[in-house]
């Protein structure tokens, strides 16, 4: 029986402890979340869309104080919805049925106004600019308990966990190759395949034209990527492929693709059904 005080966290069914977050701003979504800093720097979602995708970042920056503040200082036009700390703490800066401005010029299964359908959570991480450490697993492990809530309240299915590299594959990289998504795939966030092994063969690259590059193209748009099909693998297609192997092929991502990239890109359209 539920304790006068009590505020169900309405995805698990959880009790956020009484009185918590008194004052705050707002009643943070999920029950992990142990700090509310409200973010100026948000907006409607668009035409009333309900989310249904979840965005991964990185902060891409060596202090993560300093990027709470970049995420939540008025003018910026930066925000995300959740931070997660390297310690596992999450903070929350943007309720979930707001948009949160953390895409920018991105596109995923069609749709450009990917804020406005998204979930947008920044993991504490200097990125590549800065050495780009391993992610801490008390990290990963709270960052995969505040996306499975998210998905059960949501209703938003493992294949639409997607990295920001993925929706902006030609301006961005993160969250990067050192994100465990095997291991969050395993706890039902995201999905993996075991990539095929890098092994010789045929290679398509940057100037190819033909079926074998219109065929490559079609794959990846039917994942989600926002690719023209062309025919001619040109900066825009070789991108998408490095982005494409930054989440699902990591050992190599040099954007060639080859008999283990297009392999594992078939295996992914199979076990998704695209």
């Amino acid at each position: 029986m539920m304790a006068e005080g009590d505020k169900p966290d309405t995805g698990t069914g959880r009790l956020l402890p009484p009185n918590q977050f008194a004052g705050a701003a707002f009643v943070p979504d999920s029950s992990v979340v142990s700090e509310v800093l409200p973010s100026a720097n948000f907006g409607e979602r668009r035409g009333g869309i309900a989310p249904d995708l979840i965005v991964l970042h990185y902060t891409g920056m060596p202090d993560t104080e300093a990027a709470l503040r970049r995420l939540c200082v008025a003018g910026t036009e930066v925000s995300a919805h959740y931070v997660v700390r390297e310690d596992g703490r999450v903070v929350q800066c943007v309720r979930e049925a707001d948009r949160a401005w953390h895409a920018g010029e991105s596109s995923w299964g069609g749709d450009s106004d990917v804020n406005s359908r998204s979930i947008g959570i920044e993991i504490a991480n200097p990125g590549h600019d800065w050495g780009y450490p391993e992610f801490p697993r008390r990290q990963i492990a709270a960052l995969i308990a505040l996306c499975r809530g998210i998905m059960i309240r949501r209703n938003i299915p493992a294949h639409r966990v997607v990295g920001h590299s993925d929706v902006a594959p030609t301006r961005k990289q993160d969250p990067g190759e050192k994100l465990p998504w095997d291991l969050m795939a395993r706890s039902g966030v995201g999905v993996w395949n075991e990539p095929a092994a890098l092994a010789g063969g045929e290679q398509v690259y940057l100037g190819a034209r033909g079926a074998a590059v219109n065929a490559l193209q079609k794959a990846l748009a039917s994942i989600g990527y926002g690719l023209p099909v062309t025919g001619e693998y040109d900066i825009t297609t070789r991108d998408v492929v490095m982005a494409f192997q930054r989440h699902f092929r990591p050992a190599r991502i040099d954007g060639i693709a080859d008999t283990s990239t297009v392999a594992t890109l078939g295996r992914l359209l199979r076990s998704i059904g695209a």
